[in-house]
């Protein structure tokens, strides 16, 4: 199929259905009897794309405009467990999917800052006398540490970190607003201070202290900052280098997704910050709680693997239905 000439013959159809659609509240009798043929034209225009295009960005918004003209057209509106299923088998997964990139990005620097101040941390006595004294280094990896998991009740713990990671992811949300640019900082803050105290336990010999403590949950918490950084950077991307679609367009879209990230991170957060106080200091053997920090790790990205890339190839960018092209404006 040439997909611009396609595109060419059809866009008039496409837009019209859309001026019909955004203005399906003032429709005269005629205009509602053209939106409902339209919206059956431009349902063959979609299916015709899918099985004969690989412009995942075009059958993206077609369906998209299908799906807004379906919702006008039969007037009804999905049960509130049907947008939940898709929330969570459709947009949140599509969302993190489609942002990989980003993604790894974001965790491989962060995790190559924290290896190098760890390693600077464990190789100079200096650096290691302007963080505390003996002491105070004694008493941080042959108690403060391990203590810092065990020392509260379990409920208020989870409470308490889920909080504060939360926190932090939303600060990472909340950051895209200005185009991402302060979240490159929050992220090498949390990897300095997780270097510096890695640093300190290899080189008091507490590799197994470290590990047994920071895997079972900080995986998957981990993984959630990065995701949330990761949407909040690429928001800002998107206004720098749109692409090929409008500039508004494309930041209005990205500014949905990062809500959608945002929302799902709540739940992550959740089962990270659980798996914090209930593991993590539990007297489990070590093997069997960095296991199950390992478990969560893998579930969950198995299911945004399944589901996004799933959604991906069916052209589907996780946006809600009956969004506007453009950010709203007052």
């Amino acid at each position: 199929m040439d997909v611009d000439a396609f595109v060419l013959a059809h866009r008039g159809t496409w837009d019209r259905l859309d001026r019909l659609v955004k203005n399906r509240r003032r429709l005269t009798g005629a205009e509602i009897d053209e939106l409902v043929e339209l919206y059956q034209r431009v349902s063959t225009h979609l299916s015709m794309l899918r099985s004969g295009s690989s412009d995942s960005a075009l059958v993206g918004r077609l369906s998209t405009l299908v799906a807004r003209a379906r919702a006008a057209v039969t007037g009804a509106h999905a049960p509130l467990t049907s947008e939940l299923i898709r929330f969570w088998t459709v947009s949140f997964p599509v969302v993190a999917y489609r942002a990989w990139r980003w993604w790894l990005a974001t965790a491989v620097a962060f995790f190559a800052v924290t290896a190098v101040i760890a390693l600077w941390v464990m190789g100079s006595p200096e650096v290691q006398s302007t963080i505390g004294t003996p002491r105070e280094i004694d008493e941080l990896v042959n108690h403060d540490f391990a203590s810092y998991y065990s020392e509260h009740p379990a409920l208020a713990f989870a409470l308490q970190v889920w909080v504060n990671n939360s926190w932090v992811a939303a600060k990472c949300i909340a950051f895209s607003v200005v185009l991402g640019v302060p979240i490159p900082l929050v992220l090498f803050q949390n990897a300095a201070n997780t270097g510096v105290v890695a640093g300190l336990m290899l080189q008091a010999g507490k590799a197994d202290v470290l590990l047994g403590l920071l895997i079972p949950h900080g995986l998957l918490e981990l993984t959630a900052v990065f995701l949330a950084a990761a949407v909040g950077m690429r928001l800002g991307w998107s206004v720098i280098s749109p692409g090929r679609r409008p500039r508004g367009q494309v930041l209005a879209e990205q500014g949905r997704a990062v809500v959608s990230v945002a929302v799902g991170l709540v739940v992550v957060l959740l089962v990270s910050g659980a798996i914090e106080a209930l593991v993590t200091p539990s007297p489990l053997p070590t093997f069997l709680r960095i296991g199950i920090g390992i478990a969560a790790e893998a579930a969950f990205l198995t299911y945004i693997v399944y589901f996004g890339r799933r959604a991906a190839r069916a052209g589907d960018t996780g946006d809600i239905a009956d969004a506007p092209d453009v950010v709203p404006t007052g």
